[in-house]
């Protein structure tokens, strides 16, 4: 049975994936904890991303050399770029570049040295899945929520979205920056610290990857959310729903 990584970014999204693993055991590799266990029937290793890219490409390389996964899902959160990426909105990663990344005149901005690439695609079967799955577990989500733990969002008309999602190891926080990146890379949908490594890391390997992130800001000077009840209230919750329902597809598919 092939072996399926779910990789979170938020310790409150790993705790409630851990709650639906009940037979979950932990190993310790390279300073991280990772939980091998079941979900739907699959083998699955649920570990925190770590921050950054480079802490995010160890986690992957080990997910890959030490547990042998063959597919990869990445669960969190990211800030909104593009103008109709609204906070509690869902972007499902089509590609992924790393906006900081310029070896310049070496090698043209934004590619990687030496792999001739630019951007890295998702895996197109299992982003397809996520991006099923997704509306789905968002009205999860929002029925099962009481409006007052709703943050002033508007939930049901919170949108999934499907494209482009740049990383950095910057936390983009002003709008100054978030204009920045919309002018160089106009079809980014959101930013993020992670997926872009992760990326290259599965394109190296040969490992299907596909990442969902739920929108807290719109990566500029304004406190749209309180973001730690954000993080409990509504992205783990979405990311959890968003896997629950991804795992019983292909669990439906396998048989």
């Amino acid at each position: 049975m092939s072996r399926i990584a779910l990789v979170s970014a938020m310790h409150e999204e790993l705790a409630a994936v851990l709650a639906r693993m009940p037979d979950e055991h932990k190993t310790v590799v390279a300073g991280r904890e990772f939980w091998l266990g079941h979900w739907h029937g699959h083998e699955v290793v649920a570990v925190l991303s770590r921050i950054g890219k480079v802490a995010a490409a160890t986690t992957a390389t080990t997910l890959i050399e030490r547990f042998g996964v063959t597919r990869m899902v990445f669960t969190g959160v990211a800030g909104g770029l593009a103008p109709d990426v609204n906070v509690g909105d869902v972007v499902v990663a089509r590609e992924f570049v790393q906006h900081d990344m310029d070896a310049s005149p070496l090698f043209p901005r934004y590619e990687v040295p030496l792999s001739g690439m630019t951007r890295f695609p998702s895996d197109p079967s299992l982003s397809d899945a996520l991006l099923q799955v997704a509306p789905l577990a968002m009205h999860d989500v929002a029925n099962s929520l009481p409006p007052a733990e709703w943050l002033n969002i508007n939930l049901a008309a919170s949108r999934v979205h499907q494209g482009l999602i740049a990383s950095g190891d910057r936390f983009v926080s002003s709008s100054v920056e978030s204009a920045d990146l919309q002018q160089r890379l106009p079809d980014a949908l959101a930013v993020e610290m992670e997926c872009a490594a992760i990326a290259q890391v599965c394109h190296d390997y040969g490992i299907a990857l596909a990442a969902v992130r739920t929108i807290s800001d719109r990566a500029d000077d304004a406190a749209h959310v309180d973001f730690p009840r954000f993080i409990r209230s509504i992205a783990s919750r979405y990311s959890v729903a968003v896997l629950d329902r991804l795992l019983a597809k292909l669990a439906r598919q396998a048989v």
